[in-house]
């Protein structure tokens, strides 16, 4: 049973999050806008749930008490080092670059190019002009933030073969203005996928069960036209590995996030 504080932060997410999109959303029509913005939300989700390992990982390195501790002492040199060392801070630098570290947790692999941050920096830089991502034959140009969006989303796939067909990766064909793209990177920004009790993946459950309701609303669908999409509970059953909850929470939440999907939801196929 969700707590009253809880219920408290997931009412005010709602609130912020709907008057913020309401704003963007005369850009675009419901059928696009949904598409667009469930795509973001995941972005961010698998962003966040990278960040929160990373942190995670950076404790452990320096914690004596466990198996991934990383002594300080092994850096020291004539000159001092240990902890404060450039050495030591390059090594758990090197070591949270290693995917294994990701895939043991159950938790998505997100390249550089895909993580909320380097979105957020580079967004307003290819507005106006353009930057260069990848190396060797691989290597291209960014001149747009739908481009920006679509490689992130590409560079997931790429790293993640169970995401393969998943995910949206049409924002470069989206008639709007780049700069309200770019707006609605900042908006996505401000979703919190950390809570003391809630786990991202509960709120990740919860902004998609309400974003999918207030999208039917602008519709104007009824509740005998809406239906379970395959794309959809392909893609939460990634997000949701069974292995982390019992079968009823699991049930639950998939429930809870699909159950007011209107037919054409989300484009993740």
């Amino acid at each position: 049973m969700t707590s009253n504080e809880e219920q408290q932060f997931l009412n005010s997410l709602d609130k912020k999050l709907w008057i913020s999109a309401d704003k963007l959303r005369s850009t675009l029509d419901a059928s696009q806008y949904k598409h667009t913005v469930l795509g973001m939300i995941f972005l961010k989700y698998v962003s966040d749930s990278f960040d929160i390992r990373r942190e995670e990982l950076t404790r452990q390195f320096k914690d004596s008490d466990h198996e991934y501790f990383l002594d300080p002492a092994d850096f020291s040199d004539e000159e001092g080092g240990g902890e404060d060392s450039e050495d030591y801070q390059a090594e758990i630098d090197n070591e949270l670059e290693e995917r294994d570290y990701y895939t043991e947790a159950n938790v998505f692999w997100v390249p550089k190019v895909a993580r909320w941050e380097f979105l957020q920096n580079q967004n307003k830089v290819v507005i106006t002009g353009e930057i260069e991502v990848g190396e060797g034959n691989a290597k291209k140009k960014i001149r747009s933030v739908g481009q920006l969006i679509d490689n992130s989303l590409e560079a997931i796939e790429h790293d993640n073969p169970k995401l393969k067909g998943v995910l949206n990766k049409r924002y470069t064909q989206l008639q709007i203005d780049q700069a309200k793209l770019g707006e609605l990177i900042d908006l996505v920004a401000t979703i919190p996928f950390s809570h003391d009790s809630l786990s991202s993946k509960d709120i990740l459950g919860h902004v998609y069960e309400y974003f999918l309701g207030q999208f039917a609303l602008a519709e104007g669908k009824k509740g005998g036209q809406f239906y379970t999409p395959k794309s959809i509970v392909s893609i939460i059953g990634r997000v949701l590995p069974s292995s982390q909850r019992t079968p009823d929470q699991v049930t639950q939440l998939r429930t809870n996030a699909i159950a007011h999907l209107p037919v054409d939801c989300c484009a993740f196929t």
